[in-house]
């Protein structure tokens, strides 16, 4: 078997969700999905003829081929590693299907025949369509009546409406009745005391409204349901270790990216100074680049992206160490239902695995891209059912993506 040709195709979702797909001389096809980044597919064309030629079963050794090929652009990190390992994605899906089981088994079996998902509520309300800079734009499947005006996402704006316990208290409300048992909220929101947003601290005012938002979810589902809450490292060290000790009463499940995932020593001193489990994870590359923040034993919660990490190779080779250290391992995950189902793949085999990331609840066409689906929405009573098909075990729907497909892009073409 070889691998004869590498396409690629770009949906707008929330986010962009870039496919690759690879076509072997034996007819099957593989589909992988990559983590968003500038110039995503121009990446992934130059490495098809890295590949071309190669046996699809292969995985480990063109993993390393592809790593040494684009090592002038840097081999420890950055978002070649999103091409990379959306490609690893493909051959899993390729092997898999030659093979006729489906990827949890080439992962070692399962551990659990539904992985829980857990909703990202982000401020209160559903997410905008971002682009690749994290820019928002209208969505794709907004009416074209709809005006919209493109703004920064990290931009400071005094016209920024402020999050409010009611809309967190609702959005609770809302996603647990949809099934969901555990919730994430961000808290680097519109806040009505923010003074200086540039400075990373906080005021006692700014702290106390951020405590309230997560307080009304709280009080919104009761402690059955969990919580986490992302803080998309916004803040200084002081604040964060703040934030840790005044999250205390409302046992969260985890408190994500408070400080940058480099602040390895900084982690360690929230971790000491509070009850709160700490989390991070999904702005980190390779096994090596979790080696020094789980061996520093600063985490509770380990939190790799699966669409960007380096492949499922890598991400096994994390989960692993991390249960060493006893250390529970909770995917960041905004894919379409392709990525998320590859993740639910390593989610099934990773026996301390705590919860999958769903990102998109608010993109009304999601469901939608599975092919041959019926009427069963994949995540149902916050849970996906893990599919014995082979490979992957889902197909896009082409037709429903090509509505959405970003413009100037090439769709398998």
């Amino acid at each position: 078997m070889k691998i004869i040709r590498l396409k690629t195709a770009v949906v707008e979702g929330n986010f962009d969700w870039t496919f690759v797909r690879l076509e072997t001389d034996t007819g099957i096809q593989g589909l992988g999905e990559c983590f968003f980044a500038p110039g995503l597919t121009a990446v992934l064309r130059d490495l098809e003829p890295v590949i071309v030629g190669e046996d699809p079963r292969d995985i480990k050794r063109l993993f390393r081929k592809l790593q040494w090929a684009s090592s002038g652009a840097g081999s420890v990190a950055g978002c070649v590693y999103n091409a990379i390992t959306g490609i690893e994605a493909a051959l899993w899906d390729i092997v898999g299907q030659a093979l006729g089981v489906p990827i949890y088994q080439l992962l070692g079996g399962k551990f659990r025949d539904k992985v829980r998902i857990y909703a990202d509520c982000h401020g209160g309300e559903g997410l905008e369509s971002l682009d690749s800079v994290l820019r928002s734009r209208k969505a794709s499947w907004a009416n074209d009546s709809v005006e919209h005006t493109s703004s920064d996402y990290f931009s400071a704006s005094d016209a920024d409406e402020s999050a409010t316990p009611e809309m967190y208290a609702q959005r609770a409300r809302e996603m647990a009745e949809q099934g969901f048992t555990a919730l994430k909220f961000d808290i680097d929101v519109p806040n009505p005391h923010r003074s200086d947003p540039h400075n990373r601290s906080l005021s006692n005012q700014e702290l106390d409204y951020m405590l309230s938002l997560i307080g009304a979810a709280r009080n919104a589902v009761g402690y059955a349901v969990d919580i986490a809450v992302d803080c998309h490292w916004r803040f200084n060290l002081a604040d964060a270790r703040r934030i840790a000790v005044g999250c205390e009463p409302f046992k969260l499940l985890w408190l994500e990216d408070a400080l940058p995932p480099w602040s390895v020593q900084g982690f360690r001193e929230i971790k000491l100074a509070s009850n709160t489990p700490i989390s991070t994870g999904e702005n980190l590359y390779l096994f090596e680049g979790f080696r020094s923040i789980i061996q520093a034993e600063c985490l509770s919660v380990v939190s790799p992206d699966l669409q960007k990490v380096g492949g499922l190779i890598e991400a096994r080779r994390i989960a692993e160490y991390a249960d060493s250290y006893n250390l529970a391992v909770a995917p960041h995950n905004i894919s379409s239902p392709i990525g998320t189902m590859a993740s639910a793949h390593f989610c099934a085999a990773t026996p301390n695995f705590l919860a999958l990331e769903y990102h998109a609840s608010d993109v009304p066409f999601w469901d939608d891209l599975v092919a041959d689906r019926c009427e069963c929405r994949l995540i149902r009573d916050g849970y996906i059912t893990v599919t014995e098909k082979p490979g992957l075990g889902i197909r896009l729907n082409e037709d429903v993506a090509r509505q959405y497909a970003r413009k100037n892009e090439p769709f398998f073409e």
